[in-house]
């Protein structure tokens, strides 16, 4: 198997974490998943990793959320419960001490997990009527804070979850999901970084940092903005899935 060289060739990472930004950003993503899988293979320590994703995360999904925003998209009765139960639990997971071998099992199974769900995502033909779209709410709190525990402890913004669930529960329609979800990960990454920063995480390389901050601002700004028109969301999704698993079984073959 093929890994990248210790972070020595951060041109390299650039461009690979601008396309990772430009085609999530496409579909209401961070991209935090695949930016963990490249930086687990790269041999940095797993708290950088971790800090890394999620400040990358951020970065991406203060451009959809912003969007979202401007076209109307949220409705604060409804994401209300998954932002509120993500955000605490988001920040605990952070500062759960896991050791770096037990961390990279974690973050494989994870993004095998995520694969899955991605694939299977059904395909809502036809919006919810208003009233159905309503119902049943209790379960948004559950699932808003087990998926915000599991980001905080791996370090993506939970997107990537929620998301499938929700097409999976016929939640509602299918831009209030983009727009709910891209919310809910922005929430859960402010969250768990401030709980990585709250447990001592704090030795990264600023010049690596900011590179890839640029980089994903860049991506993500384009991908939210134009390649809608260029790219199919089925697609995308399932071509990310197939990476995803691909970085998923990798990360498990090497630590386990």
């Amino acid at each position: 198997m093929v890994y990248l060289r210790p972070m020595s060739d951060t041109t390299l990472l650039f461009f690979i974490f601008f396309t990772i930004a430009l085609v999530y950003s496409s579909v209401g993503f961070g991209g935090g998943s695949s930016y963990l899988a490249v930086l687990a293979l790269s041999g940095l320590p797993f708290a950088e990793v971790r800090l890394t994703a999620m400040t990358c995360n951020i970065a991406v999904v203060l451009g959809n959320t912003t969007l979202f925003r401007r076209s109307d998209w949220w409705d604060g009765r409804k994401y209300l419960p998954f932002v509120a139960a993500g955000m605490p639990m988001a920040f605990l997971g952070a500062m759960i001490p896991l050791r770096e071998k037990n961390f990279f099992i974690l973050l494989g199974g994870t993004l095998l997990l995520a694969a899955l769900l991605l694939w299977f995502q059904p395909v809502l033909k036809q919006e919810l009527p208003e009233a159905e779209s309503r119902k049943k709410r209790t379960t948004d709190w559950i699932s808003g804070g087990a998926i915000g525990l599991l980001s905080g402890m791996v370090g993506i913004g939970g997107g990537i979850f929620l998301s499938p669930l929700l097409f999976f529960l016929r939640w509602d329609k299918a831009k209030h999901i983009a727009a709910t979800a891209s919310l809910y990960i922005l929430a859960n990454s402010v969250a768990g970084l401030a709980g990585q920063l709250a447990s001592g995480a704090t030795n990264f390389d600023p010049f690596r940092l900011v590179t890839l901050i640029a980089a994903v601002t860049l991506g993500g700004q384009i991908g939210t903005r134009s390649s809608l028109r260029w790219f199919s969301p089925l697609w995308v999704r399932r071509i990310t899935a197939l990476l995803v698993c691909l970085a998923g079984s990798e990360v498990l073959w090497k630590y386990l």
